[in-house]
């Protein structure tokens, strides 16, 4: 869903996630890494997908890509929580409401998957990424999130400014 959002509105992924998970079988790795001349002609087909062959194309040798990264790290969880050695960041300033798109660690994780084949993984989508994932946590205090995610990680504080 990251390579089909870019440069398009989140809520039509939102609006769209049933159409992506019958495109590329329910987000199966191994499947879509195998997809072939056929499925992309199949998925630019279907009713409702958006029909950006390059995409298609990027997603699918994402999926190849992470294989790879698989293989070499045992899994894109360790490959890509390593960037944060196992820590949940909490930035100095979030909770005031100065959360960017982006920042140093995602600048940092965004050029090794580009270096590592990835396409439309620029920083902004990976720093999204991160949040999702729990390695920066930009919830409120207050926020029921916040607290589980310190309690399962060691989280470290950190300046934004720094990270540069």
């Amino acid at each position: 869903m990251e390579v089909m959002q870019c440069g398009l509105n989140w809520n039509i992924m939102i609006q769209k996630r049933k159409i992506f998970r019958d495109c590329f079988d329910n987000f199966d790795l191994d499947k879509v890494s195998a997809y072939d001349k056929t499925d992309i002609e199949r998925i630019m087909g279907t009713e409702g997908m958006i029909p950006s062959r390059r995409k298609i194309e990027a997603t699918i040798h994402n999926a190849r890509c992470f294989q790879r990264i698989r293989a070499e790290f045992g899994s894109f969880s360790e490959y890509i929580w390593d960037f944060a050695k196992g820590r949940t960041y909490l930035y100095m300033g979030h909770q005031k409401g100065n959360a960017p798109a982006r920042n140093g660690l995602s600048d940092r994780v965004s050029a090794d998957l580009k270096k590592l084949g990835l396409k439309y993984m620029g920083s902004v989508t990976v720093h999204s990424h991160l949040q999702a994932c729990g390695i920066i946590n930009d919830h409120w205090e207050g926020c029921f999130q916040y607290q589980e995610l310190i309690a399962c990680t060691d989280a470290v504080r950190k300046r934004q400014e720094q990270e540069r």
